[in-house]
Parts: structure tokens; sequence; C-alpha cells
């Protein structure tokens, strides 16, 4: 389970120590690499375990090889993602393409989200965070005004 959010340094390389409890959970999955790919709706860095990666895959195998639908997900999915291995220190190597789509530059947050993670430049993820917790509030406001609890 990746919990909890991590802020850590980006090296001139574009190398970045994934944090110690998600590590863990990827070696207890039986993976030495990670898959990430840029978010289809956010300035953020997704990041797919081999086994929810292997599921996207059976289900765009499933689609008709002569439907639009199938090439737009295969594209958009694993045309877009890098395996990233981990070097001896726990680092990987982030492709300029994924720093750029989420506006990384010197440190890198990672966010826990249950299964997966996401990667994010710490300044878009604090904006996106408080736009979230109004948001959340705003409709628990509308639901206690509606009398549900």
């Amino acid at each position: 389970m990746f919990i909890s959010t991590f802020e850590n340094k980006l090296d001139k390389k574009g190398r970045v120590s994934v944090p110690a409890p998600y590590r863990i959970n990827i070696n207890n999955e039986g993976d030495s690499s990670i898959v990430c790919y840029p978010s289809f709706t956010l300035p953020a860095i997704e990041f797919c375990p081999k086994k929810r990666l292997d599921k996207i895959i059976e289900a765009i195998d499933t689609l008709n090889p002569f439907e639009e639908k199938r090439d737009i997900f295969s594209t958009s999915i694993l045309a877009n993602s890098y395996q990233l291995n981990f070097d001896s220190e726990g680092r990987v190597l982030l492709h300029e393409k994924l720093l750029k789509h989420a506006s990384i530059i010197n440190s890198v947050l990672f966010v826990g989200q249950g299964k997966t993670f996401q990667m994010w430049s710490p300044d878009k993820f604090k904006k996106f965070s408080l736009s979230a917790q109004k948001k959340a509030n705003l409709k628990r406001a509308e639901l206690k005004w509606k009398g549900e609890n």
C-alpha cells in the first residue's frame, strides 16, 4: 500500500530516490523496477505496478484490434510508459518527458494513492491539494445540508 507523501531532491542527472516504504512495497510485489507514465488529467507522473500494468495490457488485448479505442488506450498508456530501474541506492532516472509533463525541476513529491502513487512538483501538488480539500468540504457541506451524514 502506498500512503503518505515524501519529498526528495532530484539530482543533476535527473535521478531521485524512491522513498524506502514505497521501495519495500514494490520489492514485496516481486518487482525490481517501476513503470511510470504521464497522467492523462493531472500535471503528475503516474506509477503503475507491474501486476496492474499486466491487467491493463490484458484489457487492451480484449479490444477489437481494428477499433480506434484500442489504439487510443495502448498509445496513451503503453507508448508513453517508461520502465525505471532502481540503482544500488534506490534511485530511478526520470525521463525528461516525464519531468517536463509534471513541471518537476528540483524536487519530487511522492504522493500515495493506495495501490499506486504519483510524482508531483511540490508547488503543483500544493495547489491541487488545496483545491481538492475545498471541493471535498463543499461536497461535505452539500451532503450535510441535504440531511445526509
